[in-house]
């Protein structure tokens, strides 16, 4: 892999790690119940797991679309279905706020 993106891949972690769930649970307990040093511990930890299984991930499929062409072209089409998916549900979330837009402009006037 290139160095771009392994940065991509180390930026999309990052955001993902970010973000409010479980994992944030577990390191305010043990910052709150033990100390900060705890909850330093149990977030670089996490950090640490959490990059193992993105490299074990992308290491497998590296493997597996290098062996299987069939299971390249099957990855590929299930990924420009996720993505035409993800578009047609974005372009009817436009009509939705579109019916909400002319109240968020009369809000903003008024102010």
């Amino acid at each position: 892999m290139t160095l771009t993106a392994w940065l991509s891949l180390l930026a999309i972690c990052c955001l993902g790690a970010m973000s409010p769930g479980p994992s944030l649970a577990v390191v305010l307990k043990q910052t709150v119940g033990n100390s900060r040093t705890h909850g330093l511990a149990a977030s670089w930890f996490h950090a640490a797991g959490v990059g193992l299984w993105a490299f074990a991930t992308i290491s497998g499929l590296a493997v597996l679309v290098a062996e299987s062409e069939f299971a390249f072209k099957i990855i590929t089409w299930l990924g420009a279905g996720y993505l035409a998916w993800i578009g047609v549900k974005a372009i009817r979330s436009g009509r939705d706020a579109a019916v909400i837009l002319p109240f968020l402009t009369d809000a903003k006037s008024r102010s």
